[in-house]
């Protein structure tokens, strides 16, 4: 048995080793270990605390994963005041504050000062706080003064250190930097709340926010927060930068990930070439920027300019106009989902925005529609929030029809007529009735989605057809269709009709863990129903399962446990699985499914990485069918990717995987190459 000294010593060894591997994947980009050798080294270091607890320490990476739920956070006091920026809308603004800040430091008319320009990331302010070399401590900005104590939650963002990469860190350092989740993550995140049945979040800073104040660090951890560093102070004895561009670079070396597209400019006319680049280079990126941050580089002359009372003279944000365009209210109307959550949205005429023709946007639930105090025929300001997501901002009351009326939800299902349901402490409007037309398909064109049972040629039109007829009344009944009578549908020939039946017979040979997925149960999506499938191998040891025993399975919390529960113990839902069970459908794993050959897949030992907008698939189904050919998707570019999947506006992972010669290929060439060497087997 190895002595405590012994222990210690390894302890340390795989906590350096791990870190560095973790800052070298997420801050760099450039993976050291394979998966399986850092799974392998985290194991150890997990078990040897497990077993000798005196090891564990707050620079460990065990600790990324979060502690138990926290009961709410404590106000802390920041050791320097977390100042806002001014703003400037457009270059005359920029201009005009340059001669300010050149008067204030008494410079000739004809002196350029250097500035460095960062992009303005659109997420949340958070301020570090490192111990020699240790992080202690993580707050949000709050009031400037005072902000909240996320700790916990923070040490789950990988690309925060959890120890300084110097050899002699200072007593106390304390850094400065913006949270934010990358668009692709976002779009993850809402899709996933989407298949439970929860309202979507308006934007990237939004989901943000509502993540880092998240009671659960386990929950933080799975939306896979970025971060980027800005700013450091250090202890007055300490020797540091000497300017804000040494200030990047110090960052950099001390571990943190810091922007890329950073530049040093002359005067305001250098600042201004760099906004007008990026204005139109920001699209590209794959997180939200709003603006240019602009620094006077030189510490000693910040110090000269010195501050107002709220705000730095020396820096100011250069913000990228907002794109919004007033229009007319024509309707609202209410959406009933698959979970039955009833959704308002308000239909407007037509405005172009951000490239786009939009006449449409969700008001979200009952809260937003009364909070904007809609009226019909009134006036609107609409924008893309985020540039992705059309959004009714404000109304204008003084352009209100006289005698108009104001809007709000109904109070019976607009599909079905039963009485609407709002529980207590949620947001969600419902209807609760499980045989509502609305409901029925929704959970239809659940099933079939490419995620789910994946059944070609079962499209929207078609199971509304077999809705409104009342050819299917359940998923069950989709088995009990025939050709002849899908031929007589409308836009439906013999050979369509032949094919679809094929293609129900195939989706009989999908695995468990897709039909759990594909029944559409609340809080369940697919991450979750292979987490359940591997652990309950059967609709029978699911349904046997209790509370406790679903709570100890890694990423099950209270919430889906109790969802699962309550959908199993239904008897509508029991009799559904009987029905299923009878019809031949899947409900126990089977080590020979098709699936289950994705170890020797099309695609084994590929690495791959997906960017861009692709023509035909989202990345949720783009993943899925490479991890169906038994590649593997990651996230960021390194010279061990196989392949770059690019779409149109792909960014920076495009630039990189040039760099790099990673080949990179389109969407087509994707399903070729998994058809291909399908083929050859």
């Amino acid at each position: 048995m190895a002595s405590t000294a012994q222990q210690q010593l390894r302890a340390a060894e795989l906590r350096q080793l791990l870190n560095r591997a973790a800052h070298a994947y997420y801050v760099l980009d450039a993976p050291e270990f394979e998966d399986a050798v850092y799974d392998r080294l985290y194991r150890e270091l997990l078990e040897l605390e497990q077993q000798h607890p005196g090891l564990l320490s707050a620079d460990s990476p065990t600790q990324r994963v979060g502690g138990p739920p926290a009961e709410g956070f404590t106000s802390v006091e920041h050791r320097i005041g977390m100042l806002s920026l001014d703003n400037a809308f457009n270059a005359e603004e920029l201009q005009a504050w340059d001669g300010r800040l050149g008067r204030q430091l008494e410079d000739s008319p004809q002196h350029q000062r250097e500035y460095v320009c960062e992009l303005k990331i659109d997420g949340n302010a958070l301020a570090l706080s490192y111990a020699d070399g240790v992080l202690v401590r993580a707050a949000t900005r709050g009031d400037g003064s005072r902000g909240e104590e996320i700790t916990a939650n923070v040490r789950t963002i990988q690309a925060v250190p959890l120890r300084l990469q110097l050899e002699q860190p200072p007593a106390w350092v304390e850094v400065r930097g913006e949270a934010f989740i990358p668009d692709g993550t976002f779009e993850a995140i809402n899709a996933e709340r989407e298949q439970r049945g929860e309202a979507l979040f308006a934007n990237p800073r939004n989901a943000c926010a509502g993540t880092l104040r998240q009671l659960d660090p386990k929950v933080v951890a799975a939306r896979r927060l970025d971060f980027f560093a800005y700013t450091v102070h250090l202890p007055a004895d300490a020797t540091g930068p000497k300017s804000q561009w040494d200030a990047l670079q110090w960052l950099e070396s001390a571990g943190f990930r810091v922007n890329p597209h950073r530049e040093r400019a002359s005067g305001a006319n250098g600042v201004v070439a760099f906004y007008d680049r990026w204005e139109q280079q920001r699209h590209q990126l794959p997180y939200a920027t709003d603006g240019v941050v602009v620094k006077l580089d030189a510490l000693e002359r910040q110090q000269l300019a010195g501050f107002t009372q709220k705000a730095p003279r020396w820096a100011i944000a250069l913000k990228y106009a907002a794109e919004e365009a007033p229009s007319r209210l024509l309707r609202l109307v209410a959406q009933v989902g698959r979970t039955g959550v009833v959704t308002p949205v308000a239909e407007f005429e037509a405005v172009p925005l951000a490239g786009t023709s939009v006449s449409r946007a969700t008001l979200h639930n009952a809260d937003r529609l009364q909070e904007l105090d809609l009226h019909s025929g009134d006036t609107i300001v609409v924008r893309k929030a985020g540039e992705i997501i059309p959004e009714v901002l404000r109304v204008l009351p003084e352009l209100r029809p006289e005698g108009a009326e104001r809007l709000e939800l109904p109070s019976h299902c607009p599909e079905c007529s039963s009485l609407l349901v709002r529980e207590s402490g949620e947001a969600a409007t419902r209807c609760v009735n499980s045989s509502c037309p609305a409901i029925l398909r929704g959970a239809l064109r659940h099933w079939v989605s490419r995620q789910a049972m994946d059944v070609d040629g079962l499209g929207g039109k078609l199971i509304e057809q077999l809705v409104d007829r009342g050819l299917v009344r359940s998923i069950a009944d989709l088995y009990r269709l025939d050709a002849a009578l899908l031929a007589s549908l409308e836009r439906m020939g013999e050979q369509s009709a032949s094919n679809l039946i094929e293609a129900l017979a195939a989706s009989r040979q999908r695995p468990w863990h897709r039909l759990l997925f594909a029944l559409g149960i609340h809080h369940i999506g697919s991450v979750n129903a292979k987490t359940l499938a591997a652990a309950f191998p059967s609709w029978e040891a699911l349904q046997g399962a209790s509370e406790k025993d679903l709570n100890e399975l890694y990423g099950i919390g209270p919430e889906i446990s109790q969802s699962m529960q309550q959908w199993c113990s239904t008897s509508a839902n029991q009799n559904l699985m009987a029905e299923l069970a009878a019809l031949d459908l899947p409900l126990a794993s089977d080590e020979d499914s098709a699936e289950g050959a994705s170890a020797t897949g099309a695609l084994t030992g590929q690495t791959l990485v997906l960017t861009g907008t692709l023509p035909n698939l989202s990345r949720l189904e783009a993943q899925a069918m490479i991890e169906a050919a038994g590649g593997k998707v990651t996230g960021s570019v390194s010279k061990k990717t196989n392949y770059v999947v690019a779409g149109s506006e792909a960014g920076s992972k495009l630039q990189k995987a040039e760099k790099l010669g990673v080949a990179v290929i389109d969407e087509a060439e994707l399903q070729q190459l998994i058809d291909q060497a399908s083929d050859a087997e």
